[in-house]
């Protein structure tokens, strides 16, 4: 196939030159060099984290449209709790979702109060020699390590892993907007990574601070309406390489029954009742990317599974 499609370009060059030339003999031409086809790079994984509603604030909730549209269209877990003690705040969910394991956290301090030694899923992907992103919006520069401003560090699990610190450094970026910057570069020329998890800021998801709107669950809704049809649109998701998910950190301070969607090229009007947590979504990564099952994740029902994936 390889070397008809060399032949091929190689009698258009040809022929492009006679054209130049009118009808006088073509001027001798540079044989035509034709790289093989860039190797698949395989599944990849964008988590997208909202922050701080129940399964009942958003699904069904009119200011919601959006992720209503898509709840329906593509897949919902009816029956998903974070996993976690609903006393406790973010960072628990954050830490859970992407270790197997809260690390016995129960607060939402900085990573220099709980610097994380264990395994984690950034760490396994960078073993793998492959990328993870973690695009946090309203960053001023790559691994922030404080909170400022709407970027809250403990929406950014990225940073808390010591053995993930030197790719941190690299590769928990800014977000940049719509039109420019980290994501969407990566979105629109189909190099997003293995691994990507998407930190939007307070206010985009719908965790609210100083300056956001009233309304929280329409400005969450908005930016998804943003992001997610350009996403969609990539050149990975078109090639079936991407699957995304939507979730909550956590619920109310009474429970963690939490939304999360499944978003995927063959997924369509999917709903489960199968009860999940954060473990189930952790599984779910990891068996996409061939990695070991980290704590909870290796007794989970996988979140793939009730989609067929």
């Amino acid at each position: 196939m390889r070397s008809r499609i060399a032949v091929a370009l190689l009698a258009v060059t040809v022929l492009a030159a006679g054209c130049q030339h009118g009808s006088s003999s073509p001027e001798p031409t540079t044989p035509v060099s034709v790289s093989p086809p860039a190797p698949d790079p395989g599944r990849k994984v964008m988590i997208i984290a909202e922050e701080n509603h129940g399964y009942d604030q958003i699904i069904g909730d009119p200011h919601a449209p959006y992720l209503n549209q898509l709840a329906a269209g593509f897949g919902t877990a009816t029956d998903y709790d974070a996993g976690y003690p609903a006393h406790c705040p973010s960072l628990a969910a954050y830490i859970l979702l992407t270790s197997g394991s809260t690390a016995g956290i129960c607060d939402d301090e900085d990573p220099k109060d709980h610097p994380l030694s264990g395994d984690n899923v950034f760490h396994q992907v960078g073993a793998s020699a492959r990328q993870w992103r973690n695009y946090a919006e309203s960053a001023a520069r790559t691994c922030v390590l404080t909170s400022k401003g709407h970027y809250l560090v403990r929406h950014v699990p990225a940073t808390y892993f010591v053995n993930a610190r030197a790719d941190c450094a690299r590769w928990s970026v800014p977000l940049g907007t719509a039109t420019a910057g980290a994501l969407h570069d990566d979105v629109t020329a189909g190099t997003l990574p293995a691994y990507a998890f998407v930190s939007p800021n307070a206010c985009d998801d719908m965790h609210g601070a100083a300056g956001c709107p009233a309304d929280l669950v329409r400005t969450g809704d908005r930016w998804l309406q943003t992001w997610l049809p350009q996403i969609v649109a990539g050149p990975d998701y078109r090639a079936g390489r991407l699957t995304i998910v939507i979730t909550w950190d956590e619920g109310t301070s009474r429970s963690n029954h939490i939304p999360t969607i499944v978003i995927a090229p063959t997924v369509r009007n999917v709903s489960t009742g199968q009860p999940m947590t954060h473990c189930s979504t952790l599984r779910f990564v990891e068996e996409q990317l061939h990695l070991p099952l980290l704590g909870c994740a290796a007794t989970a029902t996988s979140l793939g599974a009730p989609f067929g994936l």
